[in-house]
């Protein structure tokens, strides 16, 4: 089970005690936020095969803990961040299967992975933007939305990029790469926040 899981132990105690990567600093509340509030892709993941990358993943929610969930399954932390680079890889040295690289969502391939994931990394519509082209036909893009979250705009977006609006949960926007993006996107570094498409 997870909760026993020592590397995660370890990974909620640093989390806290790391300046600029969380407001939470009770290890109780911190591990249902970033642990048990990751996990709630679980299941959406399991359902679609290939490599997982998690889009601007700061300081490795959710990507740490769906990686340790998930061990035979390859997951790319995605963060533009060098000082929380240095944090994930320090991180996610207990995690075979983790691979961190410093770049943004616009400069990485597209069509690579079956599951893009982002949480906490934008509006929902712009996050749609960053996260949809790099994910194959028949994959997903799972974004952690919260209530407030447009969802309808998001959906709008999908649809431009090859993509549809799937399902919408109480914390979780699920959007399938149903067909090809296309030709100009990602647009360049900056622009998506600049001029969302919806």
């Amino acid at each position: 089970m997870a909760e026993r899981d020592p590397r995660l132990l370890r990974w909620i105690d640093s989390l806290i005690s790391t300046p600029g990567l969380t407001a939470i600093r009770d290890f109780a509340e911190a591990w249902q936020v970033h642990v048990e509030g990751s996990l709630i892709a679980l299941e959406r993941v399991q359902s679609f095969g290939g490599p997982i990358v998690d889009v601007g993943s700061g300081g490795g929610s959710p990507g740490i803990p769906l990686a340790q969930a998930l061990p035979d399954r390859e997951m790319m932390l995605l963060e533009a961040n060098a000082r929380r680079c240095v944090y994930l890889e320090t991180a996610a040295r207990e995690l075979p299967n983790v691979l961190v690289v410093r770049g943004r969502a616009e400069e990485q391939v597209t069509d690579q992975f079956g599951v893009a994931l982002a949480r906490a990394l934008a509006p929902a519509a712009v996050a749609a933007e960053w996260c949809l082209p790099l994910v194959a036909i028949g994959g997903a893009v799972l974004l952690y939305a919260g209530p407030s979250a447009e969802r309808e705009r998001a959906g709008r977006v999908a649809e431009q990029l090859g993509g549809e609006l799937v399902e919408s949960t109480a914390g979780l926007l699920e959007l399938r790469k149903v067909g090809p993006t296309p030709t100009g996107f990602p647009r360049r570094p900056g622009v998506a926040r600049k001029r969302p498409l919806a």
